[in-house]
């Protein structure tokens, strides 16, 4: 039986999406630095951004417990003040994803970001199955993460259609790897479409995507979100002026198995420690170096003068 929504389910995932990392404490145990979490969210809150995603994969959340989960998603709702929060949910086992989306009903969240159930590989049909079945279950609108080499399964564009009839079925972060089903979704209207993969971006916007959730954009958080809003107002020239210096940046931040390079960055910039959960290991030396070497042209600010509005 379909819940009524907490959540318009026409709620708009436009924008710039920042998918938190997850900052560690040192030791063998890497618990969850909920200080620097508390900070990192409230340095982003005027950054401009739409609102954030918790418990993704660059948050390392195939990593944490369940109980982690709830402890860092109420510290990130609690650090952003009233900003949009998305909230990942993510298992191979349909009841218990069905118990985790329930629990999360009463929770004032934007939405939750649900990929296809990992290892189990399941056809169209068993895709249809799973998607819907949390749609039902959720108070809250739900984008489609559809992320092939994560889950070893590809989303069908029929299989999109479908889900998109589904009231609550409301967007897509779009890691799929393939330009004509994105277009085509986007040619629909029925789902937002958010660019996924850093590196696809300006195409995605430019052909009429609704936003991106980007982990690197912990970065440069403020060319991220001027390159954003040149291209809903069609400024490809101005757009293209911030894209391309910013193209170091994002090849730089995926080199090396994500969220490892973004984290040496912001721990450079004193916001938190590199710490990872292992098997995940920090980034090369060779890395973070280059990565702090990367400058970006200053943004013009409302007065015409030059600044850097980088996190």
């Amino acid at each position: 039986m379909s819940l009524p929504s907490t959540t318009s389910p026409q709620a708009r995932f436009q924008g710039l999406w920042l998918p938190l990392v997850t900052p560690f404490l040192p030791g063998d145990e890497a618990a969850v630095d909920h200080g620097a979490l508390r900070a990192l969210v409230q340095h982003y809150n005027a950054s401009g951004i739409a609102g954030y995603v918790a418990c993704g994969s660059t948050a390392e959340a195939a990593a944490l417990s369940e109980a982690e989960h709830d402890a860092a998603l109420s510290t990130i709702l609690s650090a952003a003040q009233g900003m949009p929060v998305v909230m990942g949910v993510s298992d191979c086992h349909l009841g218990h994803a069905l118990a985790r989306v329930q629990a999360l009903n009463a929770l004032p969240l934007a939405g939750i970001l649900v990929p296809a159930p990992h290892y189990i590989r399941p056809s169209q049909a068993g895709l249809l199955q799973w998607f819907t079945a949390i749609a039902e279950r959720s108070a809250h609108p739900v984008i489609v993460y559809d992320i092939p080499y994560r889950t070893g399964v590809v989303l069908e564009l029929s299989t999109l259609r479908a889900l998109a009839a589904h009231e609550r079925i409301v967007a897509i972060k779009d890691c799929g790897g393939d330009a004509a089903k994105t277009q085509a979704l986007i040619a629909d209207g029925q789902l937002q479409v958010l660019a996924g993969e850093d590196a696809q971006i300006f195409s995605t916007l430019a052909l009429g995507g609704a936003g991106a959730i980007a982990a690197s954009a912990h970065a440069h958080t403020g060319h991220f979100v001027e390159l954003m809003q040149c291209l809903e107002r069609g400024d490809l020239p101005a757009a293209r002026a911030l894209w391309q210096p910013l193209q170091p940046h994002i090849a730089a931040c995926f080199t090396e198995p994500n969220p490892a390079p973004i984290k040496a960055l912001l721990a450079q910039q004193g916001r938190m420690r590199a710490t990872l959960r292992a098997p995940m290991q920090p980034a090369s030396a060779a890395l973070a170096q280059r990565l702090a070497g990367i400058q970006l042209p200053l943004l013009p600010s409302a007065d015409g003068v030059a600044e850097r509005r980088s996190a």
